[in-house]
């Protein structure tokens, strides 16, 4: 299905985005990733990358551009995703900081990309934000701000490309466990009005079909992929019941 397509993954080294990359891989694109972390898939090309250096992304499309030619589909999925800190110690630049690489940086990625598809007739772009964009937790401020901006960005871009080929969706996680999801315990599992904690091939899943050559009617939406939890209402109450 993706013979002679060119699939750029940012972040693709690790979690997500590794299975990511692989699921492509395994229907026959050319992979790309960008991450700061190198990939040890030696069938992906890999850029040594910082998403919140937009010189470092503007050298790496060079090189793609002079390879390639194009790039197909661009899943923006690198993200600065574990940085928790009360707000009362968040400084500037540890805000900055987040908003560089993940906002910013999906927005130089995606720049580009579209600089990339003059004269083609099929383009994805799938941004993965976070349910965090509006529901949150305390210490989440700067990555739920930067996730915020990226669903935002999402219905935007759509339709600001509304003249070309090119669809741009976002896909927004819940609770998805990529390591060790055996030693979750029942009630992780239990709350999730699916009955499970989500798996990384869940938003693989998501991606392959927004990304599909023949889905080009589903533009401008937000995936969520969480088991139903953002539709749950938890009264403090209902926390000790199963005690």
């Amino acid at each position: 299905m993706y013979d002679n397509k060119v699939v750029l993954v940012t972040g693709g080294s690790q979690g997500i985005g590794k299975h990511l990359a692989q699921a492509y891989l395994d229907l026959g694109a050319k992979v790309v990733v960008f991450d700061v972390v190198s990939s040890t898939n030696s069938e992906v090309d890999f850029y040594p990358v910082d998403l919140g250096c937009i010189d470092q992304i503007e050298a790496a499309f060079d090189q793609l551009e002079n390879r390639y030619g194009q790039v197909d589909v661009l899943l923006n999925n690198g993200a600065i995703a574990n940085f928790n800190k009360p707000l009362s110690t968040l400084t500037f630049d540890e805000f900055s900081r987040v908003i560089d690489v993940n906002l910013k940086g999906a927005f130089a990625c995606t720049r580009r990309f579209i600089a990339l598809h003059k004269g083609c007739s099929y383009g994805r772009v799938i941004n993965i934000g976070s349910t965090r964009w509006y529901q949150n937790e305390a210490g989440w401020d700067a990555y739920g701000a930067s996730k915020g901006g990226v669903v935002s960005m999402t219905h935007s871009m759509a339709i600001s490309l509304s003249d070309t080929p090119i669809t741009v969706n976002a896909v927004s996680p819940g609770w998805i466990q990529v390591e060790g999801y055996d030693d979750l315990e029942a009630l992780d599992h239990q709350q999730h009005p699916s009955g499970r904690v989500g798996k990384a091939r869940d938003i693989v899943n998501a991606c392959l079909f927004l990304t599909h050559p023949e889905n080009d009617f589903v533009n401008g939406h937000n995936l969520v992929v969480d088991g139903g939890m953002s539709k749950k209402m938890i009264y403090q109450d209902s926390l000790y019941q199963s005690e």
